[in-house]
């Protein structure tokens, strides 16, 4: 009873946080660039701290990402985000070594201990075209490499340079939002279709590879 009372707990918690960004939150990436500029100098610091605890309130990371590039342009924003995705993938990974390998598995199911056994043999590799193409969600690949034997510095490096591109096409995208410039929403859009387009085409690939190398091991 105990063990279900807990799951309850959870699930109730999930929904109240999803309904909380849905109904009495629901920030758009202008009301967050608004907020968080209208704490002065320390605003790039609060947006990393938003950034790395987003995964914890269930928050959308894209719209995060937009009021980024609102808030501190395409180059900063884009610096900005990287170090606070990084930061909290890093957090569910040290979770994930804390929790156990055993009790991450049987929270990730048979998907994450596939993903979990792909990592252990070539973790940087594994971390980086995962990260490239989305073939699995953002935290279940952080969570499976905690669960697994990647070391914590190739998973960082890997992370760090996998999201750059598509960190890059978001917070573009949300600084030409707030451009009255034609052209710059024009090349805006078009490097987001591009960055997210090119990934798609090599997803079946990709997969290949990583069944490939699971049969292997």
């Amino acid at each position: 009873m105990k063990k279900w009372g807990g799951w309850i707990l959870i699930a109730a918690i999930v929904a109240g946080l999803i309904i909380l960004n849905q109904t009495v939150l629901d920030l758009s990436p202008e009301r967050i660039r608004n907020w968080i500029l209208s704490v002065g100098m320390i605003a790039p610091v609060l947006y990393v701290i938003l950034y790395t605890f987003r995964p914890f309130i269930l928050f959308p990371a894209s719209v995060l990402s937009l009021a980024g590039g609102l808030a501190f342009g395409p180059l900063y924003g884009t610096l900005l985000t990287m170090t606070g995705a990084t930061t909290g993938a890093i957090l569910a990974f040290m979770f994930a070594k804390k929790a156990g390998a055993k009790r991450v598995e049987e929270k990730l199911g048979q998907r994450g201990e596939k993903l979990q056994h792909q990592l252990e043999h070539n973790g940087f590799l594994i971390v980086l075209l995962l990260r490239l193409v989305p073939i699995f969600n953002f935290d279940l690949i952080s969570y499976a490499a905690g669960a697994s034997k990647v070391r914590l510095l190739p998973f960082a490096l890997a992370t760090l340079i996998g999201i750059a591109p598509g960190t890059f096409a978001y917070t573009f995208l949300g600084f030409s939002t707030g451009s009255d410039s034609a052209e710059t929403i024009i090349i805006a859009v078009t490097i987001f279709a591009i960055i997210f387009i090119i990934p798609l085409l090599f997803r079946k690939k990709i997969k290949s590879y990583l069944q490939g190398k699971t049969q292997e091991n």
